[in-house]
């Protein structure tokens, strides 16, 4: 931890709502853990144990506490520990990829042996992998308990556990009782009912420039912001649905209300719209690192919440990326709206008003049809070799070993330079570290009498902004007034131009 414990034990007895999902604290004489906004009375600080993480607690043998409820902390998946490669493990783990995949196949994507990966997860979080996933299913379980009104057998389903009989005991197990009876006498609902949960975020967040900058890039059809709240149509694999988002700032939380009939999909959804909606953000470190910037200081102080806009799928970024290129956010938009239109799936049975279709999937890329949607023949084509190549490699947008093995990948592909490879990376794959050096925007923000920084030197300015030039990135464009990143006037660069492919 890299927070002492005396420290740990002040933000105990002041109810910091600062250090809330940052660390947990055991308590020797209940055996529960909790978190340090906890409403119970305070512990003597020689009861107390402070670890880094909810499995920690719970594989050193304490329950969760049913107060404070654990499950609703922030999230701390993007600041636990120092190691990339644990963060980017976790992410993993927080989409289910140990729900029903191997220890081996996680470590192999995140390029470790399984050995290497079990000890960066006790040094970094203090429990394995396993553990850290057991826990997010058995949290998870407990939100859907008091928050949904959903059958037990599709709360097991829904939080990832394989059968019921699996969940009952290690919820048991954990909580010394079934989980029926922390719902009380509350009857259930029918099943593949509208899932709403709250999705706690750490503040400050600043919703209106969020809602804004999604709204100016929402696509006819397939999303939309009606009354403060965002709409819009999901797909995972072969099934879909529909997911409306709401801010609730007296919880500190996002309201969610999701419709999808596959239950198993639920964690990959939330996790999905964490990342989307930059919910594991720590706006604290962050501004503790960019604000040394005179530059940036005032950026940071004016808008403290500014998030880092995510994407529902990185495809979907992409092919956005590329339409953009060279153009106004609003001709963008029409390209793509045009785009799902014409290749887009119609919702069977629309559920949402103004919701009609669904991003459409790479294997629906007809050459013939892109060219008459009124592009350049080398951007139609730079699509259509994207979705090729998404169709030949699945994996090939998940985020990568690290962040510049994941930039040389995106680069590769025709049509995809620096600026559309970072711009990939920053939204689709929250690579908090990626950087649009060649961004006009950008440079004009920082240009010192008149004179504008080219890519080079804005490069060796933003060293010391690292591991958050994403953020940075963010608040250098709602300075310069192009609407917390829009990609209107933004000038490719002749490396850029390099990648493009010729008619």
């Amino acid at each position: 931890m890299d927070i002492s414990a005396n420290d740990c034990y002040q933000a105990v007895v002041a109810r910091d709502e600062r250090y809330d999902g940052r660390f947990f604290t055991c308590v020797t004489s209940t055996g529960i853990y909790c978190r340090p906004v906890c409403p119970a009375r305070t512990p003597r600080f020689a009861n107390c144990r402070f670890v880094v993480s909810a499995a920690a607690a719970q594989d050193a043998g304490f329950r969760p506490c049913l107060r404070c409820r654990p499950e609703s902390s922030p999230s701390s998946a993007a600041w636990a520990g120092t190691s990339a490669v644990v963060s980017r493990a976790l992410a993993l783990i927080e989409a289910g990829a140990l729900d029903n995949g191997s220890l081996e196949a996680l470590a192999e994507r995140v390029g470790l042996g399984t050995r290497q990966l079990r000890r960066l997860f006790i040094k970094h979080l203090g429990a394995a992998p396993s553990s850290v996933a057991q826990t997010r299913r058995l949290l998870l379980a407990k939100q859907l308990i008091h928050q949904t009104r959903l059958p037990m057998s599709d709360v097991a389903l829904g939080s990832g556990f394989a059968s019921i009989r699996r969940f009952n005991e290690a919820f048991s197990q954990l909580y010394g009782r079934p989980p029926s009876s922390l719902r009380g006498v509350r009857s259930s609902v029918a099943e593949h009912a509208d899932i709403i949960l709250l999705l706690p975020y750490r503040p400050p967040y600043d919703w209106e420039a969020m809602l804004d900058f999604l709204q100016r890039r929402a696509i006819a059809g397939m999303e939309q912001v009606v009354d403060g709240i965002y709409q819009r149509t999901i797909r995972i694999g072969a099934d879909v649905g529909v997911v409306c988002v709401e801010h609730v700032p007296a919880r500190q939380a996002l309201r969610v209300k999701i419709g999808f009939s596959q239950l198993q999909a639920l964690p990959s959804i939330i996790d999905r719209l964490r990342r989307m909606f930059d919910l594991k953000a720590d706006p604290d470190a962050i501004s503790r690192l960019l604000s040394r910037e005179p530059m940036l200081a005032p950026l940071l102080a004016a808008r403290p919440g500014l998030r880092v806009a995510g994407a529902w799928d990185a495809f979907e970024v992409a092919v956005r990326a590329i339409l953009g290129q060279q153009v106004a956010v609003a001709a963008g938009v029409t390209l793509v709206s045009r785009l799902v239109a014409r290749l887009g799936e119609p919702l069977a049975a629309p559920s949402v008003s103004g919701l009609t279709r669904y991003f459409p999937e790479p294997e629906a890329f007809d050459p013939e049809v892109i060219l008459t949607l009124g592009m350049p023949r080398s951007r139609a084509a730079a699509l259509v070799n994207l979705a090729c190549a998404c169709l030949a490699e699945p994996g090939l947008l998940e985020r990568q070993r690290d962040l510049s093995h994941t930039l040389t990948r995106l680069c590769a592909l025709p049509g995809i330079g620096e600026w559309t490879a970072n711009y990939i990376a920053m939204r689709a794959m929250q690579e908090s570290d990626a950087f649009l050096a060649s961004d006009v925007a950008l440079q004009r923000a920082l240009a010192g009498g008149g004179v504008r920084p080219d890519a080079k030197q804005l490069l060796a300015l933003a060293e010391q902004w690292r591991p958050w030039r994403a953020y940075a990135v963010m608040h250098l464009w709602a300075a310069d007034g192009v609407n917390a990143g829009v990609n209107s006037d933004l000038n490719r660069t002749l490396e850029e131009n390099k990648h493009a492919i010729s008619a």
